[in-house]
């Protein structure tokens, strides 16, 4: 397999908003999409996505992981883009029909299927900066995509910026293309300058996430993460976490801190960043001011890898689904 997200099975789901109402969606050979220039999307990014895996067990069938979740975060979004918001059992349907439709073409774990529902205003009109798109198109792309993690665990570098957000409050919870194109600038920047792979990104001293992943400090004993506000994503693959680390003698703390507090705890505490391409990837050094710091020794730590195989094992069909978190395509 390709970079990851590069390669694309041949068929897409696709429906349409049209006259107030979504029309009946299909499973179409994969193209280029049709639109007027004048598209509201290409003006004023009226555009929502979401991001998550199904996974062919031995049994030959495949599970989708919490795809209910994820219809349910992607309904917020538009609601907050102020795009038609698409039925769940809609979109729901849709990811389900092209999971079944490709179910095949899905590589064995710890290989997976990364599903892109995606939402967009076409309403043809330029003049409507202050105006939503009454028309829309909403489509899945699947991705086969390989192992994060198959040249090992390898560390990140994070960039401590204490002053740039990622994004703007309102939108900082809306999973939105807007939101990573804002951090993008920085991220290259930071990667030009300091050899960084990502920028963590602390508005005041406010320690938040990086420009598309949840931050996490973990010792033996103890999770700390901010807790959700409206200012960053609420991930997924960050609550599993939690919930699992709770279930594992893990003390979850969901509170604020500070970078000071951060560089403190970097002498005991593991860092990682959470997500659906890497679940959790492990974090070795940050850089704040110019100066580096090592998270602890700065390797891949026993605790980020303990708790990404506990969810790993549920993915790949491993342990019990104890949470239903896996929906079952027959």
């Amino acid at each position: 397999m390709g970079q990851f997200g590069t390669e694309f099975c041949d068929h897409i789901a696709i429906a349409r908003y049209e006259n107030e109402a979504w029309q009946t969606p299909s499973i179409e050979p994969l193209k280029p999409l049709e639109m007027h220039p004048a598209a509201h999307v290409f003006h004023y990014a009226s555009t929502c996505f979401e991001g998550f895996k199904a996974y062919r067990w031995s049994d030959g069938k495949a599970r989708i992981y919490r795809l209910p979740d994820h219809v349910a975060r992607m309904q917020k979004s538009a609601a907050s883009l102020r795009l038609p918001v698409p039925d769940a059992e809609l979109l729901t349907d849709m990811v389900v029909s092209l999971v079944a439709h490709h179910t095949d073409d899905i590589p064995l774990p710890p290989s997976s299927l990364y599903l892109r529902p995606t939402l967009i205003g076409t309403l043809p009109n330029i003049g409507a900066a202050a105006g939503p798109s009454t028309e829309a198109t909403l489509f899945v792309l699947a991705s086969p995509v390989g192992d994060y993690f198959s040249a090992g665990a390898s560390t990140l570098k994070l960039l401590v910026e204490d002053e740039q957000s990622r994004t703007t409050e309102q939108l900082g919870s809306t999973k939105t293309g807007g939101n990573y194109a804002a951090a993008l600038g920085p991220t290259l920047d930071a990667k030009e300058k300091y050899g960084a792979d990502q920028v963590l990104f602390c508005p005041n001293g406010d320690v938040q996430e990086t420009g598309a992943a949840n931050f996490l400090l973990i010792s033996d004993d103890e999770i700390i993460t901010k807790p959700l506000d409206s200012s960053f994503l609420h991930g997924m693959t960050r609550d599993s976490i939690l919930r699992l680390a709770a279930e594992n003698d893990y003390k979850v703390n969901e509170r604020n801190f500070t970078v000071s507090e951060l560089l403190e705890l970097s002498k005991t505490h593991e860092a990682a960043l959470s997500g659906t391409a890497a679940c959790l990837a492990p974090v070795g050094r940050l850089v704040y001011k110019g100066e580096e710091f090592k998270m602890r020794d700065g390797e891949a730590g026993p605790n980020t890898a303990k708790l990404r195989k506990l969810l790993q094992d549920v993915q790949y069909g491993l342990a019990p689904d104890t949470h239903g978190w896996l929906t079952e395509v027959s």
